[in-house]
Order: structure tokens, then sequence, then C-alpha cells
């Protein structure tokens, strides 16, 4: 089969790879899509604290099974699916608690074990979720970081009447204000430098948008009861930090790289009682993710700006670092790059 390899850090090339084949527990799955994502770009630059190379990459994935393995039970050749390319050990005192995102030995599809921007993955039986036929493969692409986005929300737990700040707009802070929106919130700002995603903001939904924390805090004079960082860049995290009301959270869910830090007053985060949270990969909120999608209570019409075959990989890594695509999928029987219409 093809797929894109990354061979070491900046190295990329598609390549005829053999074709997985199932353990006795796992399935085969032709994909149908694959999103890019932030976390590509880490392990392309070299800055991913777990991949192993030579890896493929792509963990947002949807498509077929092609083939199951000899204990594999529930599901068929044919069945549309989407995955959760978590890879918990189950041994770790986290993963016996019942919270296997936290697992201490954490493994990926697309980091540690090969991925889906290829013609075919092998994926544990017990990550894989059964899809409606009214959820194309494009929108089920979406479910793992709409999950990991489900259980950032469930960590903040905002109040009804409350502010929230959104610190990024890019697809996943997109996807956050959708579910923000819905969440009881009087108010979700976006706080954002870029034109064009300031504009897709108000296009979902955004109650005002920003080009910084600080001109959204600047407006509102007390700050905000919670602020979300998207990006993981440290000055941005610093600046929402600074846009949290007396009483407020800061939830980090945008991914910093391990040896970064943040420069924060303790007395400030002592005085007025601020919490700071992070939030971990998709936890329990795939089926709640598939649900919300299916049901059509949240709206990600438009996060999806382009699509690649495998040798588009590069142009679309590109557009990702520049800030003109929200999110890229790859379709492995595509060539080149396309862009969708915008909303």
């Amino acid at each position: 089969m093809r797929a894109v390899v990354i061979e070491a850090p900046g190295q990329i090339s598609v390549q005829t790879v053999p074709d997985p084949e199932p353990g006795p527990n796992d399935v085969i799955v032709r994909v149908g899509a694959c999103g890019l994502c932030g976390s590509d770009l880490r392990i392309l630059d070299g800055k991913s604290p777990i991949v192993t190379f030579p890896v493929v990459p792509g963990h947002e994935l949807a498509g077929e099974i092609a083939e199951v393995g000899a204990d594999v039970r529930g599901v068929r050749i044919g069945d549309r699916v989407a995955a959760d390319p978590s890879l918990p050990c189950m041994r770790c005192a986290p993963c016996r608690r019942g919270q296997p995102n936290l697992c201490r030995d954490f493994g990926v599809i697309g980091a540690t074990t090969a991925g889906a921007f290829a013609e075919y993955v092998r994926v544990p039986s017990q990550n894989i979720f059964l899809l409606p036929d009214a959820l194309d493969y494009s929108l089920a692409a979406l479910a793992e970081p709409f999950a990991c986005v489900v259980h950032g929300i469930e960590r903040v737990a905002p109040r009804p009447g409350h502010a929230l700040l959104i610190v990024g707009a890019g697809a996943i802070g997109l996807m956050l204000l959708q579910v923000a929106l819905r969440s009881g919130a009087a108010t979700v700002a976006i706080a954002e430098p870029h034109p064009g995603r300031r504009q897709a903001a108000m296009r979902f939904g955004a109650t005002s948008v920003h080009a910084s924390a600080a001109e959204a805090c600047g407006e509102r004079g007390d700050g905000f009861d919670c602020v979300i960082d998207a990006t993981g860049v440290p000055a941005a995290i610093e600046d929402g930090l600074r846009a949290v009301a007396a009483g407020g959270t800061l939830l980090l869910f945008g991914v910093a790289s391990a040896d970064e830090v943040v420069a924060m007053s303790p007395y400030r985060i002592y005085r007025d009682e601020i919490r700071i949270l992070g939030s971990m990969s998709v936890a329990h909120a795939m089926p709640a993710a598939i649900a919300l999608l299916t049901s059509g209570a949240v709206d990600l019409d438009g996060i999806v700006t382009h699509t690649f075959g495998l040798d588009g990989f590069e142009d679309a890594v590109s557009l990702l670092r520049s800030g003109t695509t929200l999110k890229a999928q790859a379709m492995p029987g595509q060539t080149g790059v396309a862009g969708r219409p915008s909303r």
C-alpha cells in the first residue's frame, strides 16, 4: 500500500510499504479520511516525546473495516468506523483507576505505531466506534479531535451565565467554541491574531472576537470566568492567564513542547483563587462526540477547508503552518490538494 512516511525529523516521503496485518484482536481499516493535526507537525519537527521513527503519521481517522482478527467479535468487514488512537498500557496506576488518557506509558496510533496517512491502518478492535450511515467519513474523522474538545469542556465545567474566552481560533478553537456555546455560558469570546480566523469565529457564533486576550480583557474589564488556551504558545498562555477573573479557571488545552515554560505570579493565583487545569486526549468522550456529530447538535460544517491525497501531504503541512487552512484531511484516493468552499 501507499503511505506517508516520516523517516526522521523533517524527512517526508510517500512510499509503498507492506499492508498491515491484524493481530487476533485488531481490525484493518481502509482509510476514508484522516485529519492533519498540530501533533503531526510536532512529530515532523522532532518535538514529540513519544514518537518512534520511522513512522506513518495520522491519528484522526475514519474508514471501513477491511479485515478482522481471529478473536474480534461484534464488528464485521464493511462496517464504517471511527477510531480512538490512544494506546494506553492498562497496567499503570492511572489506567487502573479508569484514567487511561493519563497513562504513564501512553502510545498513539500515528506516533508509536503506524498511522492513517495511508491506504490502510491497523487498529485495536476496542478502539473502534461504529458510525451511522448518515455520518460521512470527513465529518467522522473529526470525532477524535472533537472528543478531546468534549473532554476539555467537561474538565472546565462552565456554569450557566459564565463568560468564557477561547484563545486561538484554529479548528480546535472553533470546536471548543461550538461546545462552549451550548454549555450555558452567557458569552463566548475569541482571541485570535489571524484576521481570517477571527472572521471564521464570528461565522461560528462567537459573541465577540479580539486580536489578543489582552484586548478582550481590556474591553470586558473584570476578566473571564474561564479562559481556554487552544494554542500551546507560552506567550498566549501568559496573556490568557492575565485575562482570568478572580475565582476563575484557566484550561490548558493546546499542546506546548515539553521543555517550554510560562511566567506567572504565584501570589495572584493564591490571592484570586485561580484554578489552572490541563486536558489530555480523548479520555472516555468518543461516544459523546459521535452522538453530537450525528445529531446535528453542533455545526462543524466549514471546519474542513482542504482535502489532499497522500502525495499532497507536504503541501497540506505548508498550508497548516501558514494558517491558511483550518483543518486539512487526507483522502487516500485523491491527488494533490483541493480547497473546500467556505461557509
